[in-house]
């Protein structure tokens, strides 16, 4: 994908992603999501890694000195914080299940972004 194509598609999916976020925490998603038992579940696994395998793409696969890579590290953190927060969301909770399938999205995102740019270099 081009430098600009990962620009766009970051930024509309940023944009889908804060969209999914304020929803939830106002209590307006939609109520037919609830009829398919762990959609919830199957969504964490599919948002999250979209939004690493973009962002680390955007970030242009930096790491840290110790190799550890930027953006899933700050966006895993995020995440973590995230989840905490809803416990103290009147429309949220906290739930350690979809921690855990947002974690397993960014590792799935980053691992989808790596592969993608070994093929490329």
């Amino acid at each position: 994908m081009s430098s600009k194509a990962v620009k766009v598609s970051a930024l509309v999916y940023a944009i889908v992603f804060l969209t999914i976020l304020i929803l939830a925490y106002t209590g307006n998603l939609p109520t037919q999501l609830d009829f398919i038992p762990y959609l919830d579940k199957i969504g964490h696994v599919i948002l999250y890694a979209i939004a690493t395998y973009l962002g680390h793409s955007l970030f242009g696969y930096r790491r840290l000195r110790n190799g550890i890579p930027i953006f899933p590290l700050l966006f895993a953190i995020f995440t973590i914080v995230e989840e905490v927060v809803q416990g103290f969301s009147p429309n949220r909770t906290l739930d350690a299940i979809d921690l855990v399938m947002s974690l397993f999205g960014i590792g799935l995102g980053y691992q989808l972004a790596e592969n993608g740019n070994k093929r490329r270099s």
